[in-house]
């Protein structure tokens, strides 16, 4: 062959080469969401931030990373703990650095494609912005994201991993939050015992105690308390005292607006029985204590929902039969799933 042709012929394989693995390094391995059998549709638009096993694998070492905060003390996890449903269960109100005391208890995540509000009082409306309200909370992180974002580049093993999630090395705020995002859209829990008697699971039937607390909460419960969310993603004055120390009037503080006094997010009840302590607050220890709340402790506010409006007058023993059927929405294969928990590399 020509020595000219040979040139050209080597330059136009190199060229293929180059733009083989130019092409390469921006197409991450993608990541199917897939929503549960009879779900409804997930809200979350995966078209701007499509999943892909580096981002998730990016937002998980993130997430138990505590370079996220001022003084590199705390992580979102030291909030959100794998096992105990992605919530703490060791005090009522959430710490954060110096050990100082934040006003709320931290909820609990899980099944987060399906929410449009987050927070407590629905302050933060994207997932993808979330992070920045603990991040920079003076009781919980303490820190600012462009100082979070020069930390990380400091950091090789970051330079490598938004490479592999994003195709280079550039470290940004934006995409921060929304490998954090892609790595919380993960956490679905719907492998529990309520779930496989749904789907009609070999083998899989409540019990008698546990069906009869079925019918007690679908009619007592469930219209908070949707089914298969156990949620309706909205906001509800559930007839708790007001407790003067936090002064926390919930949702009014975000809107301003009287008619959102003491209103706070509906909660999943999924994996309850690991999620304690309950409330906005954390004030009750047991589901026991939360039953007896809602069957005679209710305050009658002004803007108490509507369906709490007259006591459930519930016998000890159906407060019992309800607690049965919560157990059965405890999801073990999620809280213990290896995928969620701290990455050992």
């Amino acid at each position: 062959m020509h020595l000219r042709n040979k040139i050209i012929l080597m330059l136009m394989v190199a060229v293929s080469l180059l733009g083989y693995s130019f092409n390469r390094k921006h197409q991450p391995t993608r990541v199917v969401f897939n929503t549960p059998l009879n779900w409804p549709k997930p809200v979350y638009n995966f078209k701007r931030n499509p999943l892909s096993k580096e981002g998730i694998a990016l937002g998980r070492k993130l997430f138990y990373d505590p370079t996220l905060s001022r003084n590199n003390t705390v992580s979102c996890a030291s909030c959100h703990l794998s096992f105990t449903a992605f919530t703490h269960v060791d005090h009522d109100l959430s710490h954060g650095i110096e050990d100082r005391i934040g006003t709320r208890n931290s909820l609990a995540l899980m099944n987060l494609a399906w929410s449009t509000s987050f927070m407590w009082d629905g302050a933060v409306n994207h997932l993808d912005v979330q992070a920045l309200a603990p991040i920079s909370h003076p009781a919980e992180m303490d820190e600012e994201i462009q100082h979070v974002v020069e930390k990380l580049q400091r950091l090789e093993e970051y330079h490598q991993g938004f490479k592999e999630a994003y195709g280079d090395s550039l470290i940004t705020g934006e995409r921060l939050l929304k490998a954090l995002s892609q790595f919380q859209l993960t956490l679905v829990s719907s492998n529990s015992k309520y779930d496989k008697v749904m789907r009609g699971d070999s083998g899989a039937h409540f019990t008698e105690q546990e069906e009869n607390g079925y019918e007690l909460f679908k009619t007592n419960c469930a219209s908070c308390h949707k089914e298969p969310l156990f949620t309706n993603g909205g906001f509800a004055n559930n007839g708790l005292p007001m407790d003067t120390s936090l002064n926390d009037k919930g949702r009014m503080h975000v809107t301003g607006k009287r008619r959102d006094s003491l209103l706070f997010k509906v909660p999943t009840l999924r994996n309850i029985e690991f999620s304690f302590p309950y409330m906005h607050d954390g004030r009750f220890k047991t589901l026991s204590e939360v039953m007896k709340h809602y069957n005679k402790g209710i305050v009658k506010h002004p803007t108490l929902s509507a369906e709490l409006k007259n006591d459930m007058e519930l016998s000890p023993n159906d407060r019992v039969d309800i607690i049965a059927f919560l157990l059965t929405l405890s999801d073990k294969e999620f809280l213990f799933n290896k995928e969620h928990s701290f990455p050992r590399n």
